[in-house]
């Protein structure tokens, strides 16, 4: 056979292992592209069914919620939001009034348990049981009756009972933050009480008849409060919400002795014209 009738023959079935090699890329190639497909939407099934819930839980449920009202609810059933009293999610979600913070909601110190919500909910309640908060200012400097005073947590301890009240206020977030009372010293100091500081503890005790203990808008805090950083940084933050501050005279490089225990009730030292420099 010569030359050229040998390569006449094999070119059919050269062309058709092309053809077949041809038919398998193109194969492999439409199976590559259905796989990465079904792993696509494989991803994002997931994603999509996460998107619908938030949907519904943004969008569905509050148009929902506005719509079933007390009126809608079958007979002995009513709104959770009703029952309580609260806005329902449709008109939170809607409201373009910004609330604003109860002063008794209080951060607690770092690290600290954050049960302000529980306090507040127990100052709201009754803040110091037995006081009407009234304050009485009849009798003189550390001569005010027992009977016009608001006794404290602390039985030994009383103060007038606006100041006792605000008090026990700033105390009901400090248990929260602190899990415990507000240690203190003393409160209000009866004339004789203040005369015999005045010769104990000559430069730290103020003149008998002109201490704001002895109209009981003062207290002194224990030791413990006073050396720890984390109990004197949050009074320092919450105290004047309650109208409790330490006195810029008694403060370091204030015009009288450093005395960080002594906090007053400014809205009565106020009104009493006691703010001493």
């Amino acid at each position: 056979m010569e030359p050229e009738q040998v390569r006449s023959s094999a070119t059919p079935a050269t062309s058709r292992r092309e053809l077949h090699r041809a038919g398998d890329a193109a194969r492999r190639q439409r199976s590559t592209r259905s796989a990465r497909s079904t792993t696509a939407l494989g991803r994002w099934a997931p994603r999509g069914a996460v998107l619908a819930a938030l949907a519904a839980a943004t969008i569905a449920f509050p148009v929902a919620d506005a719509t079933f009202t007390t009126q809608d609810a079958p007979e002995g059933v009513t709104p959770v939001a009703a029952a309580v009293g609260l806005p329902t999610a449709y008109e939170v979600l809607s409201s373009t009034t910004v609330g604003t913070t109860p002063t008794t909601l209080l951060a607690a110190a770092p690290g600290r348990a954050v049960l302000a919500d529980v306090a507040s909910r127990s100052v709201e309640r009754e803040p110091l049981p037995g006081c009407d908060g009234l304050a009485r200012t009849d009798g003189a400097n550390g001569q005010i009756a027992s009977s016009d005073l608001c006794v404290l947590w602390d039985p030994a301890q009383s103060l007038r009972g606006d100041a006792a009240v605000a008090l026990s206020e700033l105390n009901a977030n400090y248990r929260a933050a602190f899990r415990r009372d507000l240690c203190i010293t003393d409160s209000y100091r009866p004339l004789a009480v203040q005369r015999r500081l005045a010769v104990t503890k000559p430069g730290l005790a103020a003149t008998p008849g002109r201490s704001n203990h002895g109209w009981g808008l003062a207290i002194d805090l224990c030791a413990t409060e006073t050396n720890s950083s984390d109990v004197m940084a949050w009074l320092r933050a919450n105290g004047p919400t309650y109208g409790w501050d330490n006195p810029q005279w008694a403060r370091r490089g204030g015009s009288g002795p450093y005395e960080p225990w002594h906090w007053e009730y400014v809205p009565g030292t106020t009104a009493l014209g006691t703010n001493w420099d």
